[in-house]
């Protein structure tokens, strides 16, 4: 290798890693308790970037106000490289279901990249649904809607949005949405039978369908059907259209992080995901690597969201609390 051609190999080696300190630890906030989908996805990921990057990066769990707490943490960090959030969809939802919110969920943050996607599963209670089918419940959604009341995980949540236009695209703008303090107590009240429906993850719902104590309609945002549940219809399949919503994972840094150093993160994460390891947990957690994306297609695919979910939240009423 010529002078030439060494220094310019030299010239790029510090993007291999984004402008960390020395010595210093990456933190990577998750805005949710331990245990939870984004808890999860971020330590799996957090697990292979330090193998990358040679860098420790440590999982800081900073849940609450519906993951506003610990995306609030991120907003006030400076951009050295040092700070990042993983967060799901919810996080573009801040501004419209906390009154009060300190920081744009937008305009102070840095985009990276998308790391997984995932379906979102239309359950109910196997005789409080009144239905055995998607097409017999949404005729019966119709016929009584005061009657159908959907949990969900927490207001702006995608499981939300999803249960908001599922209810108008059958026709019963009636029905009720209730939110609960995470997926747990909300599909929990659905197994008792005190609530008829909720729309949500498939992971969460498949062990209690299988078992038989929660009945399966279909599947909101898949493009077919899933391999561990191949009897469950798409939404589209059971004839139910205008229902677009997908529950996906993301990693965001402070605003004015530098490009570069995004977009080698974003590169890393991408690699992250195609290994083997990391998409079979994936799989096994009901979702799927997202390995393809950029700084900047994420932040126009933010702009596309953002778009559709104040069309739903306008339409339901949803309003800060």
């Amino acid at each position: 290798m010529d002078r030439r051609s060494l220094l310019a190999s030299l010239a790029i080696l510090p993007l291999a890693r984004p402008a960390l300190a020395q010595g210093r630890p990456v933190r990577l906030v998750v805005p949710a308790a331990p245990g939870g989908a984004i808890d999860v996805i971020g330590r799996l990921y957090a697990q292979r970037l330090a193998v990358r990057s040679g860098q420790n990066w440590v999982i800081e769990n900073r849940a609450g106000g519906n993951n506003t707490i610990g995306a609030a943490e991120v907003a006030r960090s400076a951009p050295d490289g040092q700070t990042f959030l993983v967060n799901a969809d919810i996080h573009l939802m801040g501004t419209r279901v906390v009154r009060g919110l300190t920081y744009d969920p937008v305009a102070d943050f840095t985009p990276i990249a998308r790391l997984a996607t995932a379906p979102l599963l239309v359950v109910g209670h196997p005789e409080q649904s009144r239905a055995r089918t998607m097409q017999e419940l949404a005729a019966a959604m119709r016929r009584d809607p005061r009657h159908y009341t959907f949990s969900t995980s927490g207001a702006g949540s995608m499981a939300h949005l999803a249960a908001e236009g599922l209810k108008r695209a059958v026709g019963a703008d009636d029905a009720v949405v209730a939110h609960y303090r995470g997926t747990a107590p909300a599909i929990n009240d659905v197994v008792a039978g005190n609530v008829a429906l909720m729309v949500a993850p498939l992971l969460s719902a498949q062990p209690l369908v299988q078992a038989g104590r929660l009945r399966a309609f279909a599947l909101i945002g898949a493009p077919a059907r899933s391999a561990a549940m191949p009897d469950v219809p798409t939404i589209a399949e059971a004839g139910v259209t205008g229902i677009d919503f997908l529950l996906w994972y993301a990693v965001w840094g402070p605003k004015a992080l530098p490009a570069a150093a995004a977009d080698t993160l974003a590169r890393q994460l991408n690699e992250i995901g195609q290994e083997a390891e990391i998409a079979r947990r994936l799989v096994e957690m009901g979702a799927g690597a997202f390995t393809t994306d950029t700084p900047a297609a994420f932040a126009a695919f933010i702009a596309q969201e953002n778009v559709k979910n104040g069309r739903i939240a306008d339409l339901a009423g949803i309003q800060p609390e």
